[in-house]
Order: C-alpha cells, then sequence, then structure tokens
C-alpha cells in the first residue's frame, strides 16, 4: 500500500478540535483511516454515516444519547460523515463536553459536508483534503527517474489509487469507467436537485475539451442548451465535489488584463480523458499540452495543500493575448509559470509581464523539469 501524505493522522489531531479530511470517492480516505486506526494506541470507536442507527443517533441532536454514545473513548472516528444530517452539531457537542476525545470525520463531499459542519464547528475543526496520489507520495516508492518513465501513463490514466495499482491498460480503463458511472457525481445526484444529469456529463465533456482555455458561459449555456446561471451553478458544484478545480484571472491593472473569466481544470486527468473516452498514446493525439498543463497545476496544488502552503493561484492574459499559465502569489511575491510540453525552444516571458512584475520570477516547466515543479 501506498503511503499516504497524512499516515500520520496522531500529528494533525488536537483536543477539542474536529479532523475533518474531504475528498472525492474512492481516493483513499477510508483506506487511510483504517490504516492510522490499526496501529494508534489510542482507545477508538470507529463508525460510518451508512450505519442507520449511528445515523439517527447522530443526527437526533440529543445531548444525552450522544454524549452516552462517546463515553470512555479517546478517539471517535466517523467515516463517510456526510450521510449524517446535523452532523457538526453533533460532534459538537461531543467536543464541547469532551474536549479531551480527539475526533476524527471523513466525507466524501466538500459542498455537502463543510454545509453541515461549517457553522457549529468554527474554530473547532481543522479540514484537510486528500487528493488521488501525488507524485510526492509516488517517489516513496518510485525514483525521479521511474516517475518520469511514467509520465504518459499518469497523464493517460491519472492517480487514482486504484487505477495506479491496476496492472494492465484495459484495468486501468475499466477502473475508470466504474468511478464515473458509480462514483463520481453520486453525491450531486444524491444531494442536489440536478434536473438533467445528462447536461451535466454534456458540460464535463465540454470543459475537457477546453482544458487550459478560459471558458465563456454564455458559450457554454449556448451550446449545452441551460441558461448561464445554471452553468455557474453546475460548475460550483462540481468543484466542490471534487471533479474540476477553477482558476481566476491574477490583475493589478484592470484595463489591460483579463480577469472576468475562468479556466478549469480536472482534479484527475484519468477521468477527464475517461469522459471523452480518449487514451490513445503521445503520437496520436493533439491535446497533449493541455494535458500535460493540466497534471502540472493539480500536482502543484497537491504539494501545496500537503506543504500548507497558503499563497493564492491564478493564470494571467491581457486583452491583445499574452498570458502565462500559472501565476503563483504568496507574501507580495509573484512567480509566473509556463508549460510547456515540449523541450523546443523555450518561451521568453511576455514583455508585458515584465514590465508590469518586474521583481517577479518566470520559469518553463517541460517534461524534463517538471518534477522539480510538483515535488
Amino acid at each position: 500500500m501506498i503511503e499516504r501524505m497524512y499516515h500520520n493522522l496522531d500529528s494533525l489531531l488536537e483536543e477539542g478540535k474536529v479532523l475533518i479530511i474531504y475528498g472525492a470517492r474512492q481516493v483513499g480516505k477510508t483506506t487511510l483511516l483504517e490504516a492510522f486506526l490499526e496501529t494508534t494506541t489510542l482507545k477508538y470507536r470507529l463508525d460510518t454515516g451508512d450505519n442507520l442507527r449511528i445515523r439517527t443517533l447522530l443526527s437526533s441532536s440529543d445531548f444525552d444519547e450522544i454524549l452516552e454514545y462517546a463515553a470512555a473513548y479517546d478517539l471517535i472516528a466517523i467515516d463517510e460523515a456526510q450521510e449524517i444530517e446535523n452532523i457538526g452539531q453533533a460532534l459538537k457537542i461531543i467536543v464541547d463536553h469532551y474536549p479531551q476525545i480527539k475526533v476524527i470525520a471523513t466525507g466524501s463531499s466538500s459542498f455537502n459536508l463543510s454545509q453541515k459542519v461549517g457553522e457549529p464547528l468554527t474554530g473547532r475543526k481543522i479540514t484537510k483534503i486528500l487528493y488521488p496520489l501525488s507524485q510526492q507520495e509516488l517517489l516513496k516508492e518510485s525514483n525521479r527517474f521511474e516517475l518520469k518513465e511514467r509520465l504518459e501513463e499518469f497523464l493517460l490514466f491519472g492517480s487514482y489509487p486504484e487505477v495506479v495499482t491496476a496492472q494492465s491498460r484495459a484495468g486501468k480503463i475499466r477502473v475508470l469507467n466504474e468511478l464515473i458511472d458509480s462514483y463520481l457525481l453520486k453525491d450531486l445526484f444524491q444531494h442536489e436537485r440536478i434536473k438533467s444529469p445528462r447536461v451535466l456529463i454534456q458540460l464535463l465533456k465540454m470543459i475537457a475539451f477546453q482544458v487550459g482555455n478560459e471558458v465563456s458561459l454564455n458559450e457554454l449555456s449556448n451550446k449545452v442548451g441551460v441558461d448561464a446561471k445554471t452553468i455557474a451553478r453546475y460548475l460550483d458544484l462540481l468543484e466542490k465535489s471534487f471533479v474540476i478545480h477553477s482558476l481566476g484571472g491574477f490583475s493589478r491593472n484592470l484595463r489591460k488584463e483579463v480577469t472576468s473569466k475562468r479556466k478549469y481544470y480536472f482534479l484527475d486527468v484519468g477521468i477527464r480523458n475517461a469522459l471523452i473516452s480518449q487514451f490513445n498514446s503521445f503520437d496520436n493525439r493533439d491535446d497533449l499540452g493541455a494535458l500535460f498543463e493540466n497534471f502540472c497545476f493539480m500536482e502543484r496544488i497537491k504539494k501545496h495543500e500537503y506543504e500548507e502552503y497558503y499563497g493564492n493561484h491564478y493564470y494571467w492574459r491581457t486583452y491583445n493575448g499574452q498570458e502565462v499559465d500559472f501565476v503563483e502569489e504568496c507574501d507580495g511575491a509573484l512567480s509566473a509559470f509556463e508549460c510547456k510540453s515540449s523541450e523546443k525552444k523555450e518561451p521568453k516571458p511576455p514583455g508585458e509581464w515584465t514590465n508590469s512584475y518586474k521583481n517577479s520570477s518566470f520559469c518553463v516547466v517541460n517534461r524534463k523539469n517538471y518534477l522539480d515543479f510538483v515535488l
């Protein structure tokens, strides 16, 4: 089993606070939790939101029953906590009355679980996101040379744990199709009023073909056949359910720089390729640049999440077409990155960027040096 970045959950636990682990379905939250519980010396109780009896008890807000449920334990662990109504209130009762008890809750959909734990647990929670396997995690079992050798595999099939461990090309594709059919949009269909699942899938496919490009809500609205407000709502839900990740435009000069549109990337490029049924090799595809950009961006996001980087991420473009793929802003410092899947002549930073942001850095990320960017 590949060791995850959060394998030592004990270091994240604090008395009087709930540790919440978010993430898409099938990224390994349950496996992570169970592996930790196998090694902990704490006296623990593990339950799941799928258990009707536990769901009824913890959604009741009955002080006496909830306190009786948690009494005499050092650790309470709730898997699939988003299935429990009022779970935030129940966990608040536990940590308020038994501050010495440590609590872990996992949830598969950020928008759903956060609504239920956010307000009741204000100041009483620590939140972490678990992504599909990162290059940092895979480096624990492979060296840098071996990771580079597998780059095509990662760009075609992504890095969901079950996909990475599948032994054949057909096995990887089968797992990805199962993820899309059974898990990817389960939370949306289960917890949100989605009038047309077909529209949601159509929207995702359109986003898949526009990876790395600015997205027009009006254009999507016209092509999908629903109003722009609905498109915006669906995109927001897809982001909150860990399917896509948006990137806004950077600007300190509103007259020249584009900020009204957003770019969208898939949290996992394997999901993107499965949605449009494109698993052909590097030699037979015209979207390698977009795939490489998506991969590098999300690996950078994973790196920053696990290293607790609190800067901001953007893209940059001017109305006359000068652009930079990624901009990072941290403590006033600006770093610009351009992703190129080819190692041919390296581009120079755009003139308007260097003129406007003279103290910024600029780096080209390519297949030769990308590991320096994501590790």
